[in-house]
């Protein structure tokens, strides 16, 4: 890649990120073709003799910032230790509530297009004071598809469903696939994508900073987190696999984790393994028990319970062994609270103060 015309001005080591990510795109591919075999590679999309602006990462060696002028030198080509006039300089503007002054360190520097213009965006390396005042209660976490998250607080279950992604997919999806063209998407296409990752992004981190607070507010100490091992090697159908391959739950565990390092709440990863077909009460594992995707009816105890409930339930007691000590049956395990996102204010409430 350093013959060629379009990268030989780049820095050595951002030239070795473009491969593996290339890399990364291909492999991914050929993981899902084993599955699907009309799955499309990676494409180069060029429009006419625009080509794609993108993304280009600088590692340590490829810049050097200036944080109290608020500028950054981005080599090219060369290492800026023995070549000082080899780069471009470029001015920055952040965010009010961002001072990169205070950081310890930036470790690397991408050059993003927006689709209007070019942004930096720098990845940083900071401290961050926790809350060590948090409770010792344990609460779980069960992923899922259709409720996003089910969390077993030690007072209470509640749900959080993706309607509003769902809704957002159904929107945007259309909008892009209307206006797919021969030679590619369309600025209207590549605006679809554009929109709906911004508003997943933003959905991911209300919910995981909700779910933290709500653990801080509640005592809660640590938060286990219900993990698929090997769910990537599932076969779910056609249908079923489209949702599990862009199942988010990665992404919400790392949400989770950092924002709760920073308020004192301790994150674990534990294995699902079972956690959906055994009862939380007795810890009979029958199959037949989920009746239904949401109805769990165990035939040894009796117990009457939301699926995911139960499932979060287990996650709980993954940690701690101790039950609540009450009958559940009919109480907040098969009737949780449901709280869900508000478009117009941003932020995720209890269903009956949503704004429709």
């Amino acid at each position: 890649m350093k013959n060629q015309a379009c990268w030989k001005d780049l820095n050595a080591q951002s030239s070795q990120k473009v491969i593996e990510e290339l890399s990364d795109a291909f492999q991914s591919w050929f993981d899902l073709r084993q599955k699907d075999d009309t799955a499309n590679p990676p494409g180069y999309r060029k429009h006419g003799d625009e080509r794609p602006r993108s993304t280009v990462s600088f590692k340590e060696d490829g810049f050097k910032h200036d944080p109290d002028n608020n500028r950054v030198r981005l080599s090219k080509g060369s290492n800026l230790k023995g070549y000082w006039s080899d780069f471009l300089l470029c001015e920055y503007q952040t965010r009010p509530d961002v001072d990169l002054s205070e950081v310890n360190s930036v470790q690397n520097v991408r050059a993003v297009w927006n689709g209007d213009e070019w942004e930096l965006h720098f990845v940083c390396k900071v401290k961050l004071k926790t809350n060590d005042s948090t409770g010792n209660e344990v609460a779980g976490i069960d992923l899922g598809i259709t409720n996003i998250a089910t969390v077993a607080f030690p007072d209470e279950y509640v749900l959080y469903p993706g309607n509003s992604i769902k809704q957002d997919k159904h929107y945007f999806k259309r909008s892009e696939y209307d206006t797919e063209g021969k030679n590619g998407p369309s600025n209207k296409s590549t605006w679809a994508r554009r929109k709906l990752a911004d508003r997943e992004t933003h959905f991911f981190h209300v919910l995981s900073d909700t779910i933290i607070t709500e653990c801080v507010e509640r005592g809660v100490g640590t938060l286990a987190v219900s993990w698929p091992e090997d769910v990537r090697d599932s076969d779910w159908g056609k249908t079923g696999n489209k949702k599990l391959h862009t199942w988010a739950f990665d992404r919400i565990y790392q949400y989770l984790e950092y924002k709760g390092e920073e308020r004192g709440v301790e994150v674990l990863k534990e294995n699902e393994w079972d956690t959906s077909k055994t009862c939380s009460r007795c810890g009979d594992d029958t199959t037949s028990n989920r009746v239904e995707r949401g109805l769990y009816v165990c035939s040894s105890c009796e117990l009457v319970a939301n699926a995911d409930c139960n499932g979060a339930e287990n996650m709980r007691q993954k940690i701690t062994p101790s039950p609540h000590g009450e009958d559940r049956s009919n109480g907040c395990v098969a009737q949780p609270s449901v709280h869900l996102f508000d478009r117009e204010s941003g932020t995720v409430r209890p269903r009956e103060q949503v704004v429709s």
